[in-house]
């Protein structure tokens, strides 16, 4: 039969509804699983769904922390909802996420990190060994992290409907006197600063998840950052903002900064530390390091002339032994993060739409 042109019109249109992209459409009726990467779709979620229902000022702050006055004192009140798989992989556990990454979330306002709160949503089927290897990972990771879990709760779901199990965890943490760290303190001049190499935990889980080897092990960076926070307040008590750059990777956390504050930041694409290891796995699964979580790192924006004295500071420490500049907040631009790349022109670093490697924290 010979080709012919069909001229039927298309009422409906192609039906996406089945496709999964690391990009989806941004239009739809249901929840994706770019929803929860941190990027653009996670946004819209936050601005479109969830704040319209709860409103108020603290959650407008829209911060790692909810930063409250209570009794006369300043807390930060955090919580998260950890589904990373596999549960265990290089260099820790969906234990050591729980407590890490709450701490981190209360360290970003300058609290010192106190007491946690632990939830466990366990699937009908999970080994016990499993759930008490799980359990005692995250209390050893407390007690690295010197907080103290006070209270919790557990649920079991029926079986293909939990993936193993999932933690929530929510702390609190006292702030001192005097200490202000948000994202709306970004200010022209300021130096951008990351507390050293990026794309580690996303690369680590993927690599166990999907079975790759890369002919070195990559072990996750998972580690608490109340003491690294400490130290550098303790020699800049003005330091302006701090993020942990977890969903969505460094791109996703400049971008929410330069938002906030209504500035601009242009990065040295060249500054940007990632490992030899992170960067040849990136290239060859096609993922971009900038946009891939860290659960052991920190941006910090700092007053230029307190700059030397904040790289220092990071340096001294362990956690931020390679602590380096990557650039500066400017006028220019606001709202924007700005490349400069090594052939001199620059680029425009978005906000990720979706998530490059989801379930990974």
């Amino acid at each position: 039969m010979a080709d012919t042109l069909d001229t039927r019109p298309d009422t409906e249109g192609p039906d996406f509804s089945g496709f999964g992209c690391p990009t989806p459409l941004r239009s739809g009726e249901r929840v994706v699983m770019g929803h929860g990467g941190g990027g653009v779709l996670s946004a819209e979620l936050v601005r479109d769904v969830f704040a319209p229902a709860f409103g108020g000022a603290h959650l407008a702050q829209l911060g790692d922390s909810a930063v409250l006055e209570l009794g006369g004192a300043r807390i930060a009140f955090s919580t998260d909802t950890f589904v990373v798989r596999p549960l265990f992989f290089p260099g820790g556990s969906i234990g050591d996420l729980a407590v890490n990454g709450t701490v981190n979330d209360l360290a970003m306002s300058g609290a010192v990190p106190a007491y946690l709160a632990c939830g466990f949503v366990l699937e009908e089927g999970v080994e016990l060994e499993t759930v008490a290897r799980v359990a005692d990972s995250l209390g050893a990771a407390a007690r690295r992290a010197g907080v103290e879990v006070v209270t919790g709760d557990t649920k079991v779901v029926e079986s293909g409907h939990g993936d193993g199990l999932y933690v929530n965890t929510s702390g609190i943490g006292l702030i001192a006197p005097g200490v202000d760290i948000r994202p709306q303190r970004a200010r022209p001049g300021d130096v951008v600063m990351v507390s050293g190499p990026i794309g580690v935990h996303g690369v680590a889980v993927m690599s166990v998840r999907e079975g790759l080897e890369f002919g070195v092990e990559i072990v996750s960076d998972c580690a608490p950052l109340g003491d690294l926070v400490r130290s550098l307040i303790a020699a800049v008590p003005d330091v302006h903002v701090l993020r942990d750059p977890t969903r969505g990777g460094l791109a996703a956390a400049l971008n929410e900064i330069a938002a906030s504050a209504g500035v601009g930041v242009t990065v040295d694409e060249r500054a940007v530390p990632v490992p030899a290891e992170v960067a040849n796995a990136c290239a060859i699964l096609g993922l971009d390091p900038w946009y891939v979580a860290n659960e052991g790192k920190l941006v910090a924006f700092v007053p230029a002339e307190h700059a030397d004295a904040a790289l220092a500071a990071l340096r001294s420490h362990p956690l931020g032994a390679q602590a380096a500049v990557i650039g500066t907040c400017t006028d220019q631009h606001p709202g924007m993060v700005v490349a400069r790349t090594g052939l001199g022109g620059t680029r425009v670093v978005d906000l990720p739409l979706g998530e490059q490697l989801p379930r990974i924290c």
